[in-house]
C-alpha cells in the first residue's frame, strides 16, 4: 500500500467504517490519522485500530496528503474558514468531501485554495462493508484515483462518474435507496404481524427472505431482475396475483417518482448550501 498519509477530519460512523476497512485491506494504521472535538470518540477510535488520533484539525491536515472532510454539511463552511485564518498550503494534497450537497465549485469557494477536489457520496451499508461510494473529481490524475479507489472500495464497491451531476443521480440510486429497501421491508413485516406471527419471528422471516432474493441476484449475474422475478411468479399462482396487484397500484411508477424527487431535493441542496 501506498506510503501516503490520509486525515479524516471527523470520525463518525462512516469515517469509522472507511479506516476499519482500510485496515482490513492493508493499509498502515501508522498513516492514518482521525480528528475529532470529542475526546471521547478520538479514544475509541484509538482503542479500536492503534491509528493517530489528535482534536487538532490543522495538525493533521498539514501531516496529511490526502484529507478526507467527514463533516455534516452545514459546519462545512466554518471548518474550512479554520484552515482559511491558518494558511495552510493545499495546493499539492487531495481533499474528499463526503458531505452531501456541496459542489466542487462551492467547496473550492469555501477553502479559497488550489487543492485537488474530489466529491464522494457512500451509502449507509458501507458500515458494514456492503456500501457503495460514488466519486468524481476533475483534478487527480491516474495514480491518485487509484489510491482513491483503494480508501473507499474497502467498503464495498466504488463507482467514478463522468459528471457532477451525477452524484444526484447516485444518491436515488444508492444513498437513499436503503431506506426505499427497509420500508418496503417494513411493510412485509407488519403485514406478517397482522397474520399472526410473531415480532421476532416476523423480522426474521423478512430479513432472511430480503438476504436470499439479494444473493441470488449476486449469484446470477447473466439472468436480468425482470427474468429472476418471473421465476418466481407461475401464471395465475399466488406470487402472479401480489405481483399483479402492485402493477395495479402503479409500485413501479411510485418507485420511479420517489427517485426523481430524491434527485430535485438533492439539486434544492446544492443552491442552498
Amino acid at each position: 500500500m501506498s506510503n501516503k498519509t490520509i486525515a479524516f477530519i471527523g470520525t463518525g460512523n462512516m469515517s469509522y467504517a472507511i479506516i476499519g476497512g482500510m485496515l482490513k485491506n492493508g493499509f498502515s494504521a501508522r498513516n492514518i490519522i482521525a480528528t475529532n472535538r470529542n475526546q471521547e470518540k478520538l479514544d475509541k477510535v484509538a482503542q479500536d485500530f492503534a491509528v493517530q488520533t489528535t482534536s487538532d484539525n490543522i495538525d493533521a491536515i498539514k501531516r496529511a496528503d490526502v484529507i478526507v472532510l467527514s463533516v455534516k454539511p452545514q459546519m462545512m463552511e466554518a471548518l474550512c474558514e479554520t484552515f482559511r485564518s491558518a494558511n495552510i498550503d493545499l495546493t499539492d494534497k487531495v481533499v474528499i468531501s463526503v458531505a452531501a450537497g456541496i459542489t466542487l465549485a462551492r467547496l473550492k469557494e469555501m477553502l479559497q485554495s488550489a487543492a485537488k477536489l474530489v466529491r464522494c457520496m457512500p451509502n449507509t451499508p458501507s458500515l458494514v462493508g456492503l456500501g457503495v461510494s460514488g466519486l468524481f473529481s476533475q483534478d487527480i490524475d491516474e495514480q491518485e484515483q487509484r489510491f482513491i479507489d483503494q480508501i473507499f472500495s474497502a467498503t464495498g464497491m466504488t463507482v467514478w462518474l463522468h459528471s457532477e451531476s451525477q452524484i444526484n443521480d447516485i444518491i436515488a440510486v444508492t444513498g437513499s435507496s436503503p431506506a426505499y429497501f427497509f420500508l418496503f421491508m417494513q411493510a412485509i413485516e407488519e403485514k406478517a404481524k397482522a397474520l399472526g406471527f410473531n415480532e421476532q419471528q416476523a423480522r426474521q422471516l423478512v430479513q432472511q427472505t430480503a438476504l436470499g432474493a439479494a444473493q441470488m441476484a449476486i449469484s446470477q449475474p447473466d439472468i436480468s431482475l425482470e427474468q429472476l422475478r418471473a421465476n418466481v411468479t407461475s401464471k395465475g399462482g399466488t406470487t402472479h396475483a401480489a405481483i399483479e396487484s402492485m402493477k395495479d397500484n402503479q409500485l413501479p411508477l411510485t418507485v420511479a417518482n420517489a427517485m426523481d424527487a430524491c434527485i430535485a431535493r438533492a439539486e434544492e441542496m446544492e443552491k442552498q448550501i
